[in-house]
């Protein structure tokens, strides 16, 4: 049977399929299902490791997991998106890596995902004590609605006698304890040190040449403490004396890039106010303008560069002498999600998360991790150009060498530029370093069995050249020569394999249903409140009805010759706190910004249906 959303108060309601899928984490070993939570209130949390908006979900969840933890019992449904997120221990290791304090479903086949129609990561269904569906939601920020429909079912059900509250079925794993914890980045100092981002430890280290010794911890406590650090970039030498500071740091979790200096352990906030960015783009005073999910750093054209993972987006820093003069731009991308290149500020990223920059200065090498690419942006004297190399888009991976146009990554975090001019790229979910040669197009491996490998970095000796690896889960730097020939692995190309929707051929009225949670309007004082931007691949798919244009519904026409693809829409709503009677909204209301991004595999077929619906925020 297909779900279909119901009000809990309608005369019909919808009774929550069944749990099922390979085994459960976090649990110490039971078995949980809906039943034996009969008269809780259940949130269930689709998510995926790779995915950053799942990420910040997480984030999103904890307070409410905290404040309504007698009557709130949330549940993980890890549905993975790449083959490797399907391997048992990695979920282990991801569900420790991102500090998940709840029961977590391996749901390797997407059972539940498809007995549940979700169509993206992530998707929050909320389940009544009486064991029925009352609200669907994708995407990210709804922890206010989620607050509010969670009280007013406390409530309900409290009067009707359905409400039990207790204890979480939570069970904490066994800690374990190494020197680091799933290090992310790691750069290299003049006189032969290391500093690394000891992610999961939340520091900074700073390591001697033999990659034990440690010179130093750095967890930034002046600053209000650091979560979860990735990128680390140690600045040219006069850059470094101007501003006061060595080392640059992406604090992911924080939304902020930080400097640190390292020979007293001082640190300066340089950009982000802590809060995450929820507009889709923007630029200026570098401490007013929130951040999302900083992810990597590079030094090009006398800037900062951020991955900024979170919006799909390059951006750039310009360092002051004084902190407060600091400004931020984006450098590249739309923040929609996707592979699309050309003009910098019209191009498509999907999760960046690797930077390096060439020998020249003038391009700069990016690991695009959702799509599976390998991308760059180069100065040109037209201005910034953004250019595939290796990758398709968002569903296709694997471990293919050969030609670049038909080579393969699998999720890279990482890319190296090497002394050849080549590129070494981080195969994070392959488990492998790959080299990608520009000038004969071609991709090879140059090492495999390794264990996440998220970045490395080039160094020479009198004995040859060599990567230090991060090999992130696990928890350690290693060591690998450079070989002189690299081996070619002809693998299978891979497809994420979600169930494609059947759709009509032709015209399909598309709509993106939202429910404002009580107390809050959608504000019509400046315009429509609401965006949808649609695009499709292969792009001669959508004969009409592409772009971006406000409001929730659209007229999508498909064209049957060019064969089946996938949709890509991507929806924004703004809602902003109103009066509960008059629906008037103050002038000062404080405001909430939803948004979502789909990829939907659509099937062409005669008489399916002319229409296709997707939730917002479906109650």
């Amino acid at each position: 049977m297909t779900p279909q959303l119901a009000s809990p108060r309608a005369a019909t309601r919808l009774r929550a399929p069944e749990l099922s899928g390979r085994g459960w984490l976090n649990t110490g070993g039971a078995d949980l299902s809906l039943a034996e939570l009969r008269g809780r209130i259940v949130v269930l949390d689709f998510w995926t490791f790779c995915c950053v908006n799942c990420l910040h979900v997480l984030d999103e969840l904890r307070p409410l997991e905290e404040k309504y933890a007698d009557s709130l019992v949330l549940i993980g449904v890890h549905s993975p998106k790449f083959e490797h997120e399907a391997d048992p221990d990695a979920l282990v290791a991801a569900v420790e890596r991102y500090a998940v304090h709840h029961p977590v479903l391996d749901d390797p086949d997407l059972v539940t995902w498809q007995a549940y129609t979700a169509r993206a990561w992530p998707t929050l269904v909320v389940i009544d004590p009486e064991g029925y569906i009352v609200a669907s939601m994708s995407g990210e920020g709804h922890a206010h609605g989620l607050a509010v429909l969670v009280e007013e079912l406390i409530a309900e059900h409290s009067a009707k006698g359905t409400l039990r509250q207790g204890d979480s079925p939570y069970a904490a794993p066994e800690p374990a304890e190494t020197a680091l914890r799933f290090p992310g980045k790691v750069a290299g100092l003049p006189d032969g040190s290391f500093v690394v981002s000891d992610t999961t430890h939340h520091e900074i280290v700073w390591l001697e040449p033999d990659l034990v010794t440690e010179r130093g911890r750095f967890r930034g406590a002046e600053v209000g403490d650091l979560a979860e650090p990735q990128g680390v970039l140690v600045l040219p030498a006069a850059t470094a004396q101007r501003v006061g500071y060595d080392v640059v740091v992406a604090d992911s979790v924080n939304h902020r890039v930080l400097g640190l200096r390292l020979s007293d352990g001082t640190w300066t906030v340089l950009a982000g106010t802590g809060e995450q960015l929820r507009e889709r783009s923007g630029s200026g005073p570098a401490l007013r303008q929130p951040l999302s999910t900083p992810w990597d750093l590079a030094w090009f054209i006398d800037r900062v560069v951020i991955a900024m993972a979170g919006v799909h987006q390059l951006w750039a820093l310009h360092l002051a002498t004084d902190p407060a003069d600091n400004t931020v731009a984006v450098l590249g991308g739309t923040s929609a999600e996707g592979v699309r290149d050309g003009a910098a500020d019209e191009a498509w990223f999907a999760q960046p998360s690797g930077l390096a920059v060439s020998a020249d200065g003038t391009r700069l090498w990016v690991a695009d991790s959702e799509t599976s690419a390998l991308r760059s942006l180069d100065v040109t004297d037209e201005g910034f150009v953004v250019t595939t190399h290796v990758g398709k888009g968002l569903f296709d991976f694997g471990h293919r060498d050969g030609a670049a146009d038909q080579a393969l990554f699998q999720h890279p975090l990482g890319v190296t530029v090497l002394p050849d001019g080549s590129v070494a790229v981080s195969d994070t979910y392959n488990g492998a370093i790959r080299r990608f040669d520009p000038v004969a197009g071609e991709v090879s491996t140059l090492a495999s069995g390794l264990r996440e490998p998220s970045d490395a970095l080039v160094e020479s000796s009198d004995s040859g050249t060599s990567l230090l690896v991060v090999e992130s889960a696990a928890h350690q730097l290693v060591r690998i020569p450079l070989p002189d020939k690299a081996t070619r692995v002809d693998g299978l190309a891979r497809q994420t394999q979600r169930p494609r929707t059947s759709i009509a051929a032709g015209e399909v009225r598309l709509e993106v249903t939202f429910t404002p949670p009580t107390g809050q309007k959608l504000d019509h004082r400046w315009g429509d409140p609401t965006r949808l931007v649609v695009s499709a691949t292969p792009e001669h798919l959508l004969r009409s009805g592409g772009g971006s244009a406000q409001g929730l519904t659209r007229v999508l026409d498909l064209d049957p010759s060019v064969g089946d693809g996938v949709l890509h829409i991507s929806v924004q709503a703004a809602s902003c706190d109103g009066d509960p009677v008059t629906g008037e909204v103050p002038e000062h209301a404080a405001c909430h910004l939803y948004q979502q991004d789909w990829g939907i595999p659509v099937v062409l077929v005669a008489d399916a249906p002319a229409e296709l619906t997707l939730d917002l925020r479906g109650v």
